[in-house]
């Protein structure tokens, strides 16, 4: 049997530990980065139920005591790459998966750095000595059972599963520690009685598979048996863009949806076209006020990286879940992602055939001119910043909520 070898590296709470590092005044308090909506909740404030995506309002009602901060968003970037660095000291196979967490492998690393155990242990030191920060680690075979490990030792702690009792570790635990197990999935398998890995383990597959699809489905059974081939991915092609915002709770009305959406366009196409790439499927996802989720895709003739045409797209799916879902009355959060991705080529000019769908056509003159207006607009925001320019009805609508830095360090890159 393998070695455990991979680390699952993850900051605890750490835009709230980064407040609180900052502010000796707010340590041991509860405390939540944002207003409107809670963008990140530090344990004292996690113990009363708050947590991130949750309106301000709520946060107060179930902490009363509650302190909002601003947010140092250039300290949470110099603060997260800090601590992904210390892991690159032990080993090069390291996969970085957010702004504060990554994957490493340790392998073939023990006669300079001692066990995986040892290295962790040492990475968990450094952090807290060198940036003030608690870091939580997981140690395992797989990448997938590492960051389980990285979740139960949590917060500030180090947990190594030995191979020879990694499924008796792994069928103890509540089945929503499992990466891809949301809210929806985790409702429907509690529905079912599956509460634990082990009882979802023990569910015959085609079950399963009836109950939250084929592919999750399968991807979940096997997983519960930690069969998970991925290996540390240190230089990874982007498969997608995509951005979210969380709304609060807001009604499911097209002075709602139509804003927001635009201004999730505008930030994605403008980091698509920074790296000259298009996409060919629009993805967006609705999550209702009571945290069920719906997703909607339309894959194009052509790809696309136009904010225009990126945001008409995502308003006319969003306006088929409305009409699917016509008794739900409020909306907490929506999201767009962009798949199918591709090095933009030179665009391929069409003949103007007066067809309805023209302006979404990159190559029609409607939608060379939507591009030509985008790169204008590009090349303002290169000069003078993000906020030099814009659409009006993302300039004038969009909501504020989340300050646009925090959505640019969410925000994965390309």
């Amino acid at each position: 049997m393998a070695e455990a070898t991979i680390l699952h590296a993850d900051l605890d709470a750490f835009y709230a530990s980064v407040e609180q590092l900052l502010d000796p005044a707010l340590r041991g308090r509860p405390i939540a980065v944002g207003g409107g909506v809670v963008l990140a909740a530090s344990y004292e404030a996690k113990a009363f139920g708050v947590r991130g995506g949750m309106p301000g309002r709520q946060a107060r009602e179930l902490c009363p005591q509650l302190l909002f901060v601003g947010g140092h968003f250039s300290e949470y970037q110099r603060l997260g790459d800090a601590a992904i660095a210390v892991l690159g000291d032990y080993t090069p196979l390291v996969e970085r998966i957010s702004i504060d967490e990554a994957f490493a492998d340790v392998v073939g690393t023990a006669h300079l750095f001692g066990p995986p155990a040892a290295v962790a242990q040492t990475i968990r030191r450094r952090v807290r000595e060198e940036l003030g920060l608690p870091i939580s680690v997981g140690v395992a075979r797989t990448k997938h059972l590492a960051k389980i490990g990285s979740q139960v030792a949590k917060p500030d702690g180090l947990v190594v599963i030995d191979p020879a009792r990694e499924t008796e570790f792994l069928h103890e635990l509540p089945v929503d520690l499992m990466w891809g197990v949301g809210p929806v999935t985790s409702a429907k398998l509690a529905d079912a009685g599956i509460r634990t890995i082990g009882q979802l383990a023990e569910m015959p597959g085609q079950s399963l598979e009836r109950l939250i699809g084929q592919a999750a489905g399968q991807k979940l059974a096997a997983l519960a048996w930690n069969r998970d081939p991925r290996v540390i991915e240190t230089h990874r092609r982007a498969r997608s863009a995509g951005a979210q915002s969380a709304l609060g709770r807001k009604p499911f009305e097209e002075r709602v949806f139509r804003p927001t959406l635009r201004m999730l366009a505008d930030r994605i196409g403008s980091r698509l076209r920074n790296k000259s790439l298009s996409g060919r499927t629009v993805t967006v996802r609705v999550r209702f006020s009571d945290l069920r989720a719906v997703t909607r895709a339309m894959t194009l003739p052509a790809a696309v990286a136009a904010t225009a045409i990126l945001a008409e797209v995502a308003e006319d799916l969003v306006r088929s879940v409305r009409q699917d879902f016509p008794g739900e009355r409020f909306i907490s959060l929506l999201a767009i992602s962009v798949s199918h991705l591709a090095p933009a080529e030179d665009l391929q000019l069409e003949f103007g055939l007066g067809l309805a769908d023209e302006k979404r056509r990159p190559g029609a003159q409607g939608g060379a001119a939507r591009w030509q207006a985008d790169r204008a607009m590009d090349t303002v925001r290169g000069r003078f910043g993000w906020e030099a320019i814009g659409y009006g009805s993302v300039v004038l609508e969009a909501p504020r909520a989340v300050p646009d830095a925090f959505r640019e360090l969410a925000e994965k890159e390309l």
